[in-house]
């Protein structure tokens, strides 16, 4: 008789990651809309507030990820993931000039993390790596300045690894 795997505990995730990029370039929040007009949905014709992101940083971020992304592809340096994700992502922000140069310091200012985690996953989506940013049940997120920490790059950028569950047997 088989014992069925139990149904507490640690998610047993593949411990070499699916995706694992580095991605140069300013991360930018994706914040607040702002509201420039009003137009008509192309689904059902009615009349729909018009959106604008607050933040110039969001698109350029989001294309630098998603290019990032489409070229690993391509490359066969990842893979398409299906199922439950696990998302690590260290984000490395400019360093104040006003921040001390000799001794650590911890970027606890804006922009917000879960913002910054956003419109990454946004990017991400649209890349088509995977189907939406639902597939993801556990992350792991950071803001670090360049070199405070194991994972910071040389300049503002990210590292994300994207992760699988691996066999439960």
């Amino acid at each position: 008789m088989t014992t069925a795997p139990a149904l507490t505990g640690a998610y047993l995730w593949n411990p070499t990651p699916r995706l694992c990029i580095a991605v140069h370039g300013l991360p930018g929040p994706q914040g607040s809309k702002t509201a420039v007009g009003y137009g008509k949905s192309r689904k059902s014709g009615k009349t729909i507030p018009l959106m604008r992101e607050s933040s110039r940083k969001v698109k350029p971020w989001r294309e630098k990820v998603q290019d990032a992304i489409e070229t690993a592809l391509l490359r066969g340096e990842a893979q398409h993931l299906a199922g439950a994700v696990r998302a690590d992502i260290t984000f490395t922000m400019p360093k104040p000039t006003s921040a001390p140069k000799r001794r650590r310091t911890y970027p606890a200012v804006t922009p917000d993390i879960d913002k910054l985690e956003r419109s990454t996953y946004d990017a991400i989506t649209k890349s088509r790596i995977w189907e939406d940013d639902g597939r993801v049940i556990e992350n792991h997120n950071r803001k670090v300045y360049p070199g405070e920490h194991p994972d910071a790059l040389d300049q503002p950028g990210a590292i994300i690894r994207l992760y699988t569950l691996g066999d439960p047997t």
